[in-house]
């Protein structure tokens, strides 16, 4: 059995990307500030790989996204950063009407396997521009598969998951989680797609939860227990695919559910759930679906605003007293 490392979030990325660059040389960085990185995800790199192989770029998200697609056509295996998850709205076009449509507009003779990493979220204070949650976003787009780590385990093991894939996927990394550690195997493991995880085990009540809402989701766990409350949480880790039977598993159990994101509610990763649950598991459900969600306004500069627009585990925790009478 591997031995276990106490590691950061932002170590767990960082190791998954040096032993798949390591396994298979089609693999390359490119990304704007590779060599001396914002979060520092990638410092160091480019003296093990050389510059051809963590390659800067200018500052053009539009230019990032279009030559990793190039590249990925053409047999590499390319992993673009995207310095805030914001900034994805510059690259919208490449993204959707060729990354995510390549591979079927072609008749499958055609495979687009790259990553864009990037991280989202808010809690640095840095503003409407550099702290939004656009995960919901690009689950309207077919043809992107879509990785929601939680922790370094998830993050490492999604990662390399990701980058051996066929298809495009989007790998969105919390950044708050890059600070938080976590146990990781020393050495090669993948986790696949499309298969959630159960953080958590309950008989009470089920919260989905995604990102840095599954912390805070445990947290409101920990303080119901005392109260004799028991909550199940789920993590899906993707949202496309997204694990529907895992979650309606635990559904038949608890009868009752909550979703919990950072993202703005209206529109979010929670009305999709929801909506499913409704045409596929209804009659399991005795209370209606509770959707936690960050507010539907840009997001404020000011740290005490800004911590005021999402879920907390205070308030999923009042919310899931109110929904258990």
């Amino acid at each position: 059995m591997a031995e276990m490392k106490l590691i950061t979030g932002k170590d767990a990325i960082r190791y998954a990307l040096i032993e798949e660059m390591r396994r298979d040389k089609s693999v390359f960085l490119l990304g704007e500030d590779l060599e001396q990185a914002t979060f520092g995800v990638t410092d160091g790199l480019i003296e093990e790989f050389g510059a051809e192989r963590v390659r800067n770029t200018p500052i053009s998200e539009n230019a990032i996204v279009g030559a990793a697609i190039g590249a990925a056509l053409t047999g590499m295996r390319p992993v673009a950063e995207i310095m805030f998850a914001d900034f994805l709205m510059d690259a919208m076009d490449p993204i959707v009407n060729t990354m995510a449509k390549a591979r079927f507009m072609t008749g499958g003779q055609a495979k687009v396997p790259m990553v864009i990493r990037t991280p989202s979220g808010a809690g640095l204070s840095a503003g409407a521009q550099h702290s939004q949650s656009p995960e919901a976003l690009f689950m309207h787009i077919p043809g992107i598969r879509i990785a929601v780590p939680s922790t370094p385990y998830d993050m490492k093991g999604l990662l390399k998951t990701a980058i051996r894939s066929d298809d495009p996927v989007l790998f969105f990394e919390h950044k708050m989680l890059y600070y938080e550690g976590g146990d990781v195997p020393d050495g090669d493991y993948t986790i696949p797609f499309g298969k959630a995880d159960v953080k958590r085990k309950g008989k009470d009540i089920t919260i989905v939860a995604v990102l840095a809402m599954v912390k805070k989701a445990l947290m409101a766990a920990d303080m119901l227990a005392g109260e004799g409350i028991e909550v199940e949480v789920v993590d899906p880790m993707t949202l496309n695919p997204l694990d529907m039977e895992t979650i309606i598993n635990s559904l038949k159990k608890t009868k009752r559910l909550m979703t919990v994101e950072e993202g703005a509610r209206t529109g979010g990763i929670g009305a999709e759930i929801a909506a499913r649950v409704a045409e596929e598991a209804l009659d399991y459900l005795d209370a209606p679906i509770k959707r936690l969600g960050g507010m539907d306004c840009p997001i404020p500069f000011s740290p005490v605003l800004e911590e005021a627009m999402y879920p907390t585990e205070d308030s999923i925790a009042a919310a899931v007293k109110q929904m258990l009478g």
